[in-house]
């Protein structure tokens, strides 16, 4: 499947800037399944400073914001060939070791209500891929999905007491009880298209699970599947911090208001 991507990001800063670096993560990866024809990025009142490979195999851009600037634009515009492999992306690659991604993080770390959605749930040798399986739908079943209840910075345990969360939330959950139970596993950022409509507020969330014999296997727990044709993966890390689309810091102004707009659909390819 060929799909067309957009992405647009806008800051608006409450006061001029006067000094303020932004770390992009938004270039797709090159991966099993998945092949970049074209992906092109542009800036308004920012300039790419570098651009290098981190321990995830991510490709981080570093931009820094023009001083005085109110107003920053990130766009972004690529095509993007995918193939359906039933969400399995394969052997192990990257800087980091297999085993680092079973240690947990301040975002994944599982609690007394994490414990509590695992229940009933057995983790056998030989069965790991059914366990989580069975783990993303009960998931999916005890944490509403419902936006505008988490942030960022809302942790597994968190999401999991309230009841209630986004795709981030479902994923640091699904990661966090895992690992819990030996299984490597990772937070994946990336695009969806949906079926019911090409306009977008914000980029996609899942998470991929290491099976000997298989390597790492993709669950999107929000939506019950297995990534398939409609989803490109753009970076991967331990929890959202190491994945997220951008991030960065800012001095002269303390408040800022951030508008995205993504589309994403497919392409006809032509014969």
């Amino acid at each position: 499947m060929r799909l067309s991507i957009r992405h647009r990001t806008s800051y608006r800063f409450e006061e001029p800037v006067i000094h303020a670096l932004q770390r992009l993560r938004l270039t797709p990866k090159e991966t099993q399944g998945q092949a970049i024809l074209e992906w092109n990025m542009t800036f308004e009142n920012a300039h790419r400073e570098l651009e290098y490979e981190d321990a995830h195999f991510n490709t981080v851009s570093l931009l820094s914001v023009e001083p005085g600037t109110k107003e920053v634009s990130i766009r972004c515009e690529g095509k993007v060939d995918t193939q359906d492999n039933a969400g399995v992306i394969g052997h192990h690659s990257g800087h980091l070791p297999l085993w680092s991604f079973l240690s947990q993080t301040d975002l994944t770390r599982p609690g007394p209500k994490v414990r509590k959605v695992m229940e009933g749930l057995r983790c056998e040798e030989g069965e790991k891929l059914n366990f989580l399986h069975d783990l993303s739908a009960k998931i999916r079943d005890t944490v509403e999905y419902r936006t505008g209840e988490t942030g960022v910075n809302t942790t597994a345990e968190d999401a999991a007491e309230k009841a209630m969360g986004v795709c981030q939330d479902h994923a640091h959950i699904f990661i966090g009880a895992a690992r819990s139970q030996g299984i490597p596993a990772r937070y994946v950022s990336g695009y969806l298209m949906m079926n019911d409509r090409i306009d977008q507020e914000a980029s996609h969330a899942w998470a991929e699970a290491h099976i000997d014999g298989l390597g790492w296997v993709g669950f999107d727990i929000s939506n019950g599947i297995s990534p398939d044709p409609r989803y490109v993966r753009v970076a991967t890390g331990h929890d959202y911090r190491d994945a997220a689309p951008i991030t960065g810091i800012s001095f002269g102004t303390r408040n800022e208001m951030l508008e995205v707009e993504i589309a994403v659909e497919q392409q006809q390819v032509e014969q």
